[in-house]
C-alpha cells in the first residue's frame, strides 16, 4: 500500500467471485466468409455475438484500487477484467466476515469504499473480505412459471430446507457431546 500526495492510498483488494449463474462476453469476431465478402462492406458484420459461460467456481482476482474508489467501480473494475458485457446493477459487492465459526455477509452499498473497510478490519482476512455475487434484489414473479416448475421448486427447497436442518442438528449433537465430555470430566462437588 501506498499514501499519495493527496493524502489518498492505494492498495490491493483480493475479491473472490461466487456466481450462480453464467456470465455474457463478447465472442471472438470470426473471419469474413467469402459470402460477407460478395455482399460488399457493412453487411454481415453488425451483428453484435455475446458467450454465456460459467466463471470457475470461487474464482478469485485482486484488484489495485485507490482508497476513494467506490463498491460500484470495483464491480464495474472486475467486470472489464473479465470482459463481461452483462449491466453491471446485476452484481453486488458483499463484505463477508467469519466470527465465532458463522460466516456473515453483508451487502456493500455503491458509495462504500472497500479499501478503506479492508483496512480498517486489519490483516486478518477472516475478519473481513470481499465476494462478488448477483444482485437478487429484485421480486420473483410466481405467476410467470408453470405449475410443473413451481413444483420442482418446492423440491429443491424441501432438500435445501432438510440439509440445513441436517446440518443445525449435526452442530448441536457435537456441542451436547462436548457439553456431557465436560460434565463426566468435572469433579462433582
Amino acid at each position: 500500500m501506498s499514501l499519495n500526495k493527496d493524502g489518498s492510498y492505494t492498495g490491493f483488494i483480493k475479491v473472490q467471485l461466487k456466481l450462480v449463474r453464467p456470465v455474457s462476453v463478447p465472442s471472438s469476431k470470426k473471419p469474413p466468409s467469402l459470402q460477407d465478402a460478395r455482399r460488399g462492406p457493412g453487411r454481415g458484420t453488425a451483428v453484435r455475438r455475446r458467450t454465456s459461460f460459467y466463471l470457475p467456481k470461487d474464482a478469485v482476482k485482486h484488484l489495485h484500487v485507490l482508497s476513494r474508489t467506490r463498491a460500484r467501480e470495483v464491480i464495474e473494475a472486475l467486470l472489464r477484467k473479465f470482459l463481461v458485457v452483462d449491466d453491471p446493477r446485476k452484481f453486488a459487492l458483499f463484505e463477508r466476515a467469519e466470527r465465532h465459526g458463522q460466516v456473515y455477509l453483508r451487502k456493500l452499498s455503491d458509495d462504500e469504499q472497500p479499501l478503506r473497510l479492508r483496512l480498517l478490519a486489519g490483516p486478518n482476512e477472516k475478519a473481513l473480505s470481499f465476494v462478488l455475487k448477483e444482485n437478487d434484489s429484485g421480486e420473483v414473479n410466481w405467476d410467470a412459471f408453470s405449475m410443473p416448475e413451481l413444483h420442482n421448486f418446492l423440491r429443491i427447497l424441501q432438500r435445501e430446507e432438510e440439509e440445513h436442518l441436517r446440518q443445525i442438528l449435526q452442530k448441536y449433537s457435537y456441542c451436547r457431546q462436548k457439553i456431557q465430555e465436560a460434565l463426566h470430566a468435572c469433579p462433582l462437588g
